[in-house]
């Protein structure tokens, strides 16, 4: 493990600090965790844009008549 100096704002720090006391969990464990789990969404989402790279573009205009033809709008 590294350490490192972070800050929170007072009403934030305070939340965890309740969180961590209700969950019988430590502060570290539960940012540890928060930063893990938004990682882990940031790759979803890198993997969904690098998936659908070889999709085609369409204009706004040719979309709002594909929707018009089909009596969505």
């Amino acid at each position: 493990m590294k350490r490192a100096t972070v800050y929170f704002q007072e009403d934030l720090h305070k939340a965890l600090k309740i969180k961590a006391v209700e969950s019988d969990s430590s502060l570290s464990e539960i940012v540890n965790r928060a930063v893990r789990d938004t990682l882990a969404e940031d790759l979803g989402d890198l993997l969904d844009i690098e998936g659908r790279k070889k999709e085609g573009t369409i204009s706004y205009a040719t979309f709002l008549k594909k929707l018009k033809i089909r009596g969505q709008i």
